[in-house]
């Protein structure tokens, strides 16, 4: 097998953009008048999208100056979320859980119940059904504790046979996200919300056996195909791609410019959810072992991405101010691209043409300032991996 040496590679490589880490599932805490609450945090990109793009395909458009419910209003927050479901148990996303609705919003969403634009993409319905399940244990109102049952059962029936999930739910037939989608955490959040059932986890005691034993078939499935879909690339098991094709499991094309690869960022969060597992079997440890010497292999030394100004240059959606731009530097911490060609390994851009580059700066202005191309994120996993290793080993 021909061995890529990375340190050589590294100024290839492009902007250096950290990837934020993906919302977790909410959690309950107390407001600063010792009223329990709970956490919003895992609805902030859904929030972000709908007051930053306007979205023409929206159900409702948010206002100007729009009010908003505190967090510790969690009856009025939960009721939003009921208002949101749609007939089918899931959520359409880039909405405000918080926003106080006008009663044209309202009328809005309720006569639309039967448009199933649904998905778990931007953290989207197993997060409202983590919050519902925590609405219930608070206040006990039987309506919060249905729709979270009828969330599960979308979350179900949105599975592939092959245990993967679809970033939208139904199918939509001949778009890329038909696809198997790890990007943006959409695949192991549903994981991480199935994990808390299956662990036992009080917000989810209220469920009756009949759905516990189907959450627990959902899983084991979804960690079959996991381990399925990791990639063996020149004869070695390495990572995963951002998608992944729903009948083949081959990494597979999102958008133009996410292109089939071995992908850094949603691998490191796999590796993350498969080290949190109590009791891994010995494929998973495999699974792990491997992950864990691809991000080594991969590692790119000696170089930083800074954000510069740059002169004004209006995109198809914003008027840029700033540039990205890759420099030496002897001091940078490892870094990762977000892609790496499969089979060369070379650190991989793209651009809205498809082309593949493989210098950050080759792409284009609007996408190397708009998009994440470097992470951090594998440092994550190699900073818990020896503690994990002795526990495992």
């Amino acid at each position: 097998m021909k061995t890529i040496n990375y340190q050589r590679l590294a100024v290839l490589c492009l902007s250096v953009v950290t990837l934020t880490a993906m919302p977790v599932l909410a959690q309950k805490k107390e407001s600063k008048t010792g009223q329990a609450t709970i956490s919003t945090n895992p609805f902030g990109d859904s929030t972000r999208h709908w007051y930053g793009i306007a979205d023409k395909g929206n159900i409702i458009q948010s206002k100007k100056d729009q009010p908003r419910y505190k967090e510790s209003q969690v009856k009025e927050i939960a009721d939003n979320i009921l208002l949101y479901q749609r007939n089918n148990g899931g959520w359409p996303k880039n909405y405000d859980m918080q926003a106080i609705l006008t009663s044209e919003q309202k009328d809005s969403l309720i006569r639309t119940k039967n448009i199933l634009h649904t998905t778990i993409d931007n953290s989207t319905s197993y997060t409202h059904v983590d919050y519902l399940a925590q609405a219930y244990n608070l206040l006990k109102d039987e309506r919060y504790k249905k729709a979270a049952v009828k969330g599960i059962e979308f979350l179900i029936a949105a599975q592939y046979p092959n245990g993967g999930w679809p970033q939208y739910f139904p199918i939509e037939q001949g778009r890329y996200s038909r696809y198997i989608t790890f990007n943006d955490g959409a695949y192991i959040g549903v994981m991480n919300l199935f994990k808390k059932i299956v662990d036992g986890n009080s917000d989810f005691a209220f469920l009756d056996n009949k759905v516990r034993q189907q959450v627990k078939l959902s899983f084991e499935k979804g960690l079959d195909c996991i381990l399925k879909c990791q990639i063996v690339d020149m004869g070695v098991l390495t990572a995963w791609c951002q998608q992944h094709d729903n009948t083949d499991l081959a990494p597979a094309w999102a958008r133009a410019f996410e292109p089939p690869s071995i992908c850094n960022a949603e691998s490191a969060e796999i590796v993350l959810f498969l080290m949190s597992l109590e009791h891994p079997s010995p494929a998973i440890i495999n699974a792990i072992k491997s992950a864990v010497d691809w991000f080594r292999a991969s590692e790119i030394h000696g170089v930083r991405v800074k954000t510069v100004p740059a002169p004004p240059e209006k995109s198809i959606y914003h008027t840029l101010t700033t540039d990205r731009i890759v420099v030496e530097d002897s001091l940078a911490p490892v870094i990762w691209t977000r892609y790496y060609e499969l089979e060369t390994h070379r650190p991989l851009f793209c651009d809205r043409n498809s082309k593949f580059l493989y210098k950050l700066s080759d792409v284009s202005r609007e996408r190397r300032v708009g998009y994440g191309w470097y992470t951090y994120s594998p440092q994550k996993v190699l900073d818990a991996y020896p503690k994990w290793l002795e526990k495992h080993q």
